[in-house]
C-alpha cells in the first residue's frame, strides 16, 4: 500500500504543469484526435499554465508579506495561524486516506458522466487534494476510511454538480466556452451568487457599479487594467508600511498580474478547444447531442481584471475583519493571497462589478473566517497526525481554503452527529 502511495504522491509532485498536458494528450487520442493533434494540446495547455503560475506565484510572493506586513501593523494576536493551502494540501495527501481519493474520484466522475448527472470531465486531478483534505477531516473524527471516502465522494458530486450549474457563467462572463471550474475552494463561494443576486435588488446600492469598462471610461488611460493594479498593489504597499521603493515594487507586480494574466488564459484556450471539440464529437457520436464541460483548475478565471481588483481590495479588508468580529480566533495569512480564487464566481455572477464582488465578498470571507475557527481543533490534530511542522508560538492552526469552506463545514457537522 505505502508503495502506491509513493507513486501516487510522486506523480502528485509533479504538478499541474506537468500533470495537466499528460491528461489533455490522453483525452485527446481517447477522443480520436491524432496523436501529433493531441500532443500539440497537451503541451500547449501545459505552457499556458506554467505562465499562470508564474503570474500567480509573482501575486503571492508580493501580497503574502505585504499581508504579514499589515498584519504586524495592526498588532493583531490571534491563537489560530491560516497556514494556507500548500501546507493543508500536504496535510491532507499524508492521512491514510489519500490513496484511495485520486482513483475513486476517477470513478466517480466516469460514473456521474455515464449516468449524465454531470457535464463535467474534471480533468484537474491535482485539486483532487480537496477532496483528499474532506476524507482526512471525517476520518480524523470517525476513525472510520469508509466515512471518509464518503464524505470524499458527497464533497466531489456536489463540486461537480456547482461546476455544471456555473458554466453558463464561466462561458458568457470569462468567455470560456466549455469550461468548468470544480476547485473546492472556489464552488465553497458560490453561495454568494444568491447573495449578489440579492445585492442588485437593493435600492440604491443595486446602482452602484466600478467595472473596468465603467472605471476606464470614467479615468481615461488611467482607468485600464495595467493601472488599476498599480494604484491597487501600490496602496497595499502603503497599508503595509513599506518604504517608497517598495510601494513601487509592489505596485508594479500588481500592474503585470493584470497585464500578463489574460494573456496566459488566452494560451490555455488555444490548446483547450480543440480537445474541447473532439470530445463532444465523441460524446455526440455516442450519446446523442451532449454537452460536455472540461473542468479545470480556477486559476484561469484570474483572467479578468475585476478578480484581481476585487481580491486585492479584500485583503486588508480580511485583515480588518479578523480584528473586529467577535469570536473569530484565525489569523489570516497564508491564504491571503488565495483570495482571487475564492471570489472568482462571485465576481463573475456580479458580471465584474468591483463594488458588490466587494461587498459580498467581505460577507462571504467572514463567514470563512468563523469556520475555519470552528475546525481549528480537528485541524491541528490532522497536522499532528502528519507530523507538520508547527508555525513557530501557534497553538492551532486552519486556512481561510479549507478550513472556512463552506461545503467542508456543513459535511463534517454532518459526520460529527454519528461520532
Amino acid at each position: 500500500m505505502q508503495g502506491f502511495v509513493d507513486v501516487i504522491q510522486a506523480f502528485l509532485d509533479l504538478g499541474a504543469t506537468v500533470i495537466l498536458p499528460v491528461v489533455i494528450f490522453l483525452l485527446g487520442l481517447l477522443f480520436g484526435q491524432k496523436p501529433g493533434k493531441a500532443f500539440r494540446s497537451g503541451i500547449t495547455i501545459g505552457v499556458a499554465f506554467v505562465g499562470i503560475f508564474l503570474v500567480v506565484d509573482l501575486l503571492v510572493e508580493n501580497l503574502g508579506p505585504a499581508a504579514q506586513g499589515m498584519v504586524d501593523r495592526l498588532g493583531v494576536e490571534l491563537n489560530v495561524i491560516d497556514v494556507g493551502w500548500p501546507a493543508t494540501s500536504s496535510i491532507a495527501w499524508a492521512s491514510a486516506v489519500a490513496a484511495f481519493i485520486i482513483p475513486l474520484g476517477l470513478v466517480v466522475n466516469v460514473v456521474m458522466l455515464v449516468t449524465k448527472t454531470t457535464k463535467t470531465m474534471n480533468v484537474d486531478i491535482w485539486n483532487f487534494w480537496h477532496y483528499t483534505f474532506m476524507a482526512a477531516v471525517v476520518y480524523t473524527i470517525s476513525g472510520s476510511m469508509v466515512q471518509g471516502l464518503i464524505a470524499a465522494v458527497i464533497f466531489q458530486v456536489i463540486t461537480l454538480k456547482i461546476a455544471d450549474w456555473t458554466a453558463p457563467m464561466v462561458s458568457d462572463f470569462y468567455e470560456l466556452p466549455g469550461v468548468s471550474i470544480a476547485t473546492g475552494s472556489t464552488v465553497s463561494y458560490a453561495p454568494g451568487i444568491w447573495l449578489v443576486k440579492l445585492l442588485q435588488k437593493v435600492p440604491g446600492i443595486n446602482k452602484l457599479n466600478a467595472d473596468p469598462e465603467t472605471i476606464q471610461k470614467r479615468f481615461g488611460v488611467f482607468g485600464e487594467s495595467i493601472f488599476i493594479g498599480l494604484f491597487l498593489g501600490a496602496a497595499i504597499g502603503a497599508l503595509a508600511g513599506y518604504s517608497v521603493g517598495e510601494v513601487i515594487n509592489i505596485g508594479m507586480a500588481m500592474a503585470a498580474v493584470m497585464v500578463l494574466m489574460p494573456r496566459m488564459v488566452k494560451i490555455l484556450m488555444e490548446g483547450l478547444m480543440p480537445v474541447s471539440e473532439s470530445a463532444r464529437e465523441w460524446l455526440n457520436k455516442r450519446f446523442g447531442d451532449k454537452e460536455i464541460y472540461i473542468g479545470l483548475d480556477a486559476a484561469v478565471l484570474l483572467g479578468h481584471p475585476s478578480v484581481i481588483a476585487s481580491a486585492l481590495i479584500l485583503v486588508p479588508i480580511t485583515v480588518v475583519l479578523a480584528v473586529i468580529l467577535p469570536g473569530n480566533a484565525l489569523l489570516p495569512f497564508g491564504d491571503l493571497a488565495t483570495i482571487p480564487f475564492v471570489v472568482a464566481f462571485i465576481v463573475g455572477a456580479a458580471r465584474g462589478n468591483i463594488v458588490h464582488s466587494v461587498i459580498v465578498g467581505s460577507i462571504m470571507i467572514a463567514l470563512s473566517l468563523y469556520m475555519a475557527t470552528d475546525i481549528a481543533n480537528v485541524f491541528t490534530t490532522m497536522a499532528e497526525n502528519a507530523s507538520f511542522d508547527m508555525p513557530e508560538g501557534s497553538a492551532k492552526i486552519s486556512s481561510i481554503d479549507q478550513g472556512g469552506n463552506l461545503i467542508n463545514w456543513v459535511i463534517w457537522k454532518f459526520f460529527e452527529l454519528f461520532n
